[in-house]
């Protein structure tokens, strides 16, 4: 077992992966990525579609590594991460548009970075390798196209675009945007807008600190933000997909959050009928709901305001 970490480590440093990747979590990465269990020949070599927590249950029933639950962000940040940016891994590949934060996310070898591993220790491996460097950053820049073209454009203003991470989580918030502003926000501006794949999409700093607002805990903030001066209302938007609806707890949050005199309006926005069904007995009195499958029609969650 110890073998094999160890030639693994030497593939790592052969790629010229940076330091702080040449150690043994990223080296059972890499075996788990090629399904290379101790005994299994270079040159045998697979390429499966592989998730985070099957890479470290790969690692615990092959090589005895045992990784607490809590370092699998470790493993995708810290290991996975660089793999990619090196051309060895993708990220992905079966399902470019597949969201940055979906449980589903899977990792495969490259092609080229295969093709190379299966002559470790033959005497073509060196030439291999030298073709493999000079070819890394056309291939990473072929990669991250292939994902740009899934992007999602967003148009923010009459002339700025944005583009957000793939899924259906920022195909959502395009329609917050796109079709719910105009209808029931006309006027307003846009302050905020989250992404799965940097947290922040869009975020007009100068006009947030005008208006008198500070925040700095991005994992905390709403999908979508906008403020209508006429009306001073700060409408804080949450895209829900799959979690994430403006419960009561998460009501608070968002009010403890921005410490402000404005209005405060809540929505949660739904791609349909049947996401807003399983959350709708979660969602907090006072608050607002918008279904982008009917876009014109709101939802109001007025309590005692209903009757008279």
């Amino acid at each position: 077992m110890q073998s094999k970490i160890k030639e693994a480590l030497q593939i790592l440093t052969d790629f010229d992966v940076p330091k702080g990747q040449q150690n043994e979590r990223t080296a059972l990465c890499l075996l788990a990525l090629l399904n290379m269990k101790p005994k299994t020949k270079w040159v045998n070599a697979e390429t499966p579609l592989i998730g985070i927590t099957p890479m470290m249950q790969f690692a615990k029933e092959h090589y005895e590594k045992n990784y607490a639950p809590n370092t699998r962000e470790t493993f995708r940040r810290q290991s996975m991460h660089q793999l990619i940016e090196a051309g060895i891994a993708l990220y992905n590949p079966d399902k470019p548009e597949r969201p940055v934060n979906s449980p589903h996310a899977v990792y495969q070898i490259s092609a080229a970075a295969l093709f190379l591993v299966k002559q470790y220790g033959t005497d073509t491996y060196k030439l291999s390798l030298e073709k493999f460097k000079s070819e890394t950053s056309s291939l990473v820049e072929k990669y991250q196209q292939e994902r740009k073209m899934k992007m999602i454009p967003v148009q923010i203003n009459k002339n700025e675009k944005i583009a957000l991470s793939p899924g259906k989580h920022s195909q959502l918030i395009k329609e917050i945007i796109e079709e719910f502003a105009p209808r029931f926000l006309a006027g307003s501006m846009l302050l905020y807008v989250g992404d799965t794949g940097n947290k922040c999409g869009y975020f007009d700093r100068e006009a947030f600190t005008k208006i008198g607002l500070s925040c700095d805990e991005h994992g905390k903030m709403p999908d979508v933000i906008f403020f209508n001066s006429a009306k001073k209302w700060l409408v804080l938007v949450e895209s829900v997909t799959s979690h994430g609806p403006v419960d009561s707890k998460r009501q608070f949050e968002l009010d403890k959050l921005f410490d402000t005199n404005l209005k405060k309006i809540y929505v949660s926005a739904f791609p349909n009928k049947q996401t807003f069904t399983k959350y709708s007995q979660d969602i907090a009195w006072e608050t607002e709901v918008w279904l982008s499958d009917n876009a014109t029609h709101m939802i109001h969650f007025n309590g005692d305001k209903f009757i008279g």
